[in-house]
């Protein structure tokens, strides 16, 4: 007869141990809007295991009953219990010294307690997990989803009566077909680092809703767009108090999409106006609060509700003090008060998607936003996967963030190198912004053309902004070829400074000429607030950076780990002297900008 004893050691030899665990994909196809919904929380104290061998998946760790360690028969090399318990969100990297520089595969646990009730759908939703995730419930693998810092969700099959085991295999690790790979400029947090919540729904849902200002209708016609989650036909009821709108929108096949006149003010910096939109199917209904107005490009102008507009911007990364990336609505209300003391009216998100409280703070505080994906530097451009990756995290951003009003712009790449492979996967992913928004703006942060010395670029094309890195006065000392390049150009197009700067360690003084110090820093902002201001077509700046923030690859005394551009300190609260010399500048511009 044939031995059908299972082999106990047959993981050992099994490298394809992962192609079972591949499919489903978690994509934006799946997502679920939360707004208005009763969520329940899963935040809380979790179990962490690291497992840098990947024996987690090889050993089927996620089919272990709950039996203690005392009582099994047979021993094994993981048990939920034995892990640290961690909070989440959060860092892995932070909480211990000995995980700080950690890449590579981790299993977050917990047990939740859930009433089953006839007719009801249960969803998982998860605001980030960096890079790749892994969902398993009581045993069965559930989906897989990419990218470290958009949102995904799953519903719970397998879900049970009374106690029910969630484990979440997260992996950090870089590679080079990654969004981004695996030569970045910032530090690689992983873990579970954003909310993770239940949602409870009916057997039909409302999956999508979206709101705005009908592009170039005057100001006078609101788009509604809902989408459920099955295509079915029906009506469903929309609602906006303030306005005195109510009326139905036609389903069919799943899908509305309906034009109604109103003059709704406008939001704007100087006004920042949010309407509570109800939208109810069925039992089933959102509620959003959403600002109404129009962005569009004339010439080498920006216009906000058909008024020019100059940004006054920043970049920032999301790191914080003691949490990482793990940011909250405390850390993100200093970090735009901050931004506001400097005097801007504009961030950009770098160099992927910020917390989700950002756009919406940014909504109630009237600051616009550049959100973007992380397209840096050496994108393998010519892997369809790399394609579709970063299609996915753009289409999930924009589904995420596209009721909000702050959000002007898409970014789809950063200091990409031009080559033929970079134009189609660039081209492709203005393409999908489009498809996906029609409402807002297109850039990418360019690279100079060095053989004209001009700012030019093909991608230019497809973008409706173009934005130009420049650190001249840092890597590039001399500000003669500033001019030259300012001369030469004529972009046709408005174009962002949307990074220049120069870095400085907080308290080191000295010449203005000697690299990191804080003088050095102060005197090349001066230069090229000089320069930048006499160019027309230049429509806003974003200097490098707000807060000084964790880099590896930058390892000399002044740096130690970190890129020092910051106009604060990575301690958020120690103010550069640069910081007062753009502060000045932002401040003395005139609220309409035209002086410049």
């Amino acid at each position: 007869m044939p031995n059908t004893t299972i082999d106990p050691f047959a993981h050992l030899h099994d490298e394809n141990y992962h192609q079972q665990y591949q499919q489903p994909l978690l994509q934006s196809e799946g997502l679920i809007c939360t707004d208005g919904r009763t969520t329940r929380s899963l935040n809380g104290e979790w179990f962490c295991t690291l497992d840098p061998f990947d024996e987690g998946l090889r050993q089927k760790w996620f089919q272990h009953d709950q039996q203690a360690a005392e009582h099994w028969l047979v021993p094994r090399d993981y048990e939920v219990e034995a892990g640290k318990r961690v909070p989440v969100p959060g860092c892995l990297n932070l909480y211990d010294e000995r995980w700080t520089y950690y890449e590579g595969v981790s299993w977050f646990s917990c047990d939740f307690e859930h009433d089953l009730v006839a007719e009801e759908r249960v969803f998982l939703s998860i605001g980030a997990a960096a890079y790749q995730a892994r969902i398993f419930l009581n045993g069965h693998f559930l989906g897989r989803h990419l990218g470290a810092s958009t949102p995904f969700c799953v519903e719970l099959s397998y879900l049970q009566n009374g106690s029910n085991r969630l484990q979440i295999q997260v992996d950090n690790s870089r590679h080079p077909q990654h969004v981004p790979m695996q030569h970045i400029d910032w530090f690689n947090y992983g873990g579970l680092y954003r909310d993770i919540c239940l949602l409870t729904l009916p057997p039909v849902f409302i999956s999508d809703f979206n709101a705005g200002l009908l592009p170039d209708s005057q100001f006078a016609y609101l788009r509604f767009e809902l989408r459920l989650s099955e295509q079915l036909n029906g009506v469903a009821q929309l609602e906006i108090a303030e306005l005195g709108l109510q009326f139905d929108l036609p389903i069919s096949q799943g899908y509305g999409v309906l034009h109604v006149g109103a003059k709704p003010v406008l939001w704007s910096p100087e006004q920042p106006k949010l309407y509570t939109i109800n939208a109810r199917f069925g039992t089933d209904r959102v509620t959003e609060r959403i600002g109404f107005r129009e962005i569009s490009v004339e010439g080498e102008n920006i216009l906000l509700n058909g008024q020019s507009i100059w940004l006054r911007g920043v970049c920032v990364h999301e790191e914080y003090p003691m949490l990482g990336k793990a940011a909250n609505e405390a850390t993100i209300r200093q970090m735009l008060a901050d931004a506001r003391a400097l005097g801007c009216n504009f961030l950009r998100l770098s160099h992927y998607p910020h917390h989700e409280l950002v756009a919406r703070i940014a909504d109630e505080l009237g600051i616009l936003l550049w959100e973007e994906i992380p397209v840096y530097w050496a994108i393998d451009f010519s892997s369809p996967e790399t394609l579709a990756d970063a299609e996915n995290q753009l289409c999930e951003l924009i589904q995420r963030d596209r009721n909000r009003a702050s959000v002007i712009i898409w970014g789809i790449g950063n200091e990409n190198a031009d080559s033929d492979a970079r134009y189609q996967f660039m081209s492709r992913l203005a393409h999908a912004a489009r498809e996906a928004d029609t409402s807002r703006l297109i850039s990418a942060a360019c690279l100079i053309n060095r053989e004209k010395f001009m700012i030019e670029d093909r991608l230019a094309n497809h973008l409706d902004i173009i934005g130009i890195n420049e650190y001249f006065g840092w890597y590039e000392p001399d500000f003669a070829d500033l001019t030259r390049l300012l001369q030469q150009s004529s972009p046709g197009k408005p174009v962002i400074i949307s990074e220049v700067g120069a870095d400085a360690l907080a308290g080191l003084r000295g010449e203005t000429r000697q690299l990191f110090t804080e003088d050095c820093q102060a005197d090349i902002y001066r230069q090229q607030i000089k320069h930048l201001r006499q160019s027309s077509y230049i429509r806003g700046i974003c200097p490098w950076v707000l807060y000084d923030f964790r880099s590896e690859r930058r390892q000399t005394r002044f740096q130690q780990g970190y890129n020092r551009k910051g106009l604060i300190a990575a301690d958020h609260q120690t103010r550069k002297l640069a910081f007062h010399v753009l502060a000045d500048f932002y401040h003395s511009l005139d609220h309409d900008q035209e002086s410049l």
